[in-house]
């Protein structure tokens, strides 16, 4: 049942948080029918870079208007929640894994894991450079198909590099 009104909201608010300038990543409902919790998660259309608080505040305010528009989906109250994805978020798309560009990565394939820094996502490969090598980066070639998980690795020195 949550995964229909989860869905039938899908499709109501894609059209508006685009028209926000941002991508409907995942909608969830849980919770009881008079007191449901709605989880919207929105990103990035697309490339590097990040949803600052400005952008959430304004798709939180035409999400939940067009949430109260909806009155055949959402019966009684709900309580909204409207985030992004994060560092946490499983990368199995090549839009995740150029919304990672620049940033150190790990994957999972069949020949086992690699460490890398995303560079680019050229059709269904991607290309990670490998720094842990001595002479430089080390150039890899990574079908997203080959890929059987990927997440983003949290570097707490490399952003304490560019402070100060």
């Amino acid at each position: 049942m949550g995964s229909d009104i989860a869905a039938r909201l899908h499709e109501v608010l894609a059209p508006v948080v685009t028209g926000s300038g941002l991508y409907l990543e995942h909608v969830d409902v849980s919770g009881p029918a008079r007191k449901r919790l709605v989880r919207v998660t929105v990103d990035l259309p697309d490339g590097p870079g990040g949803v600052d608080s400005d952008q959430i505040g304004e798709v939180s305010k035409v999400v939940s208007d067009a949430l109260d528009e909806v009155d055949d989906a959402l019966e009684g109250a709900y309580l909204l929640e409207v985030s992004t994805p994060g560092v946490a978020r499983p990368l199995t798309e090549a839009r995740h894994f150029r919304r990672a560009q620049g940033r150190l990565v790990t994957v999972a394939t069949a020949e086992g894991n690699l460490t890398g820094r995303v560079v680019a996502v050229e059709g269904d490969v991607v290309q990670l450079d490998d720094e842990s090598g001595k002479g430089g980066p080390k150039r890899h070639e990574v079908p997203l198909a080959s890929i059987t998980k990927g997440r983003i690795e949290v570097e707490l020195r490399r952003a304490a590099e560019g402070e100060g």
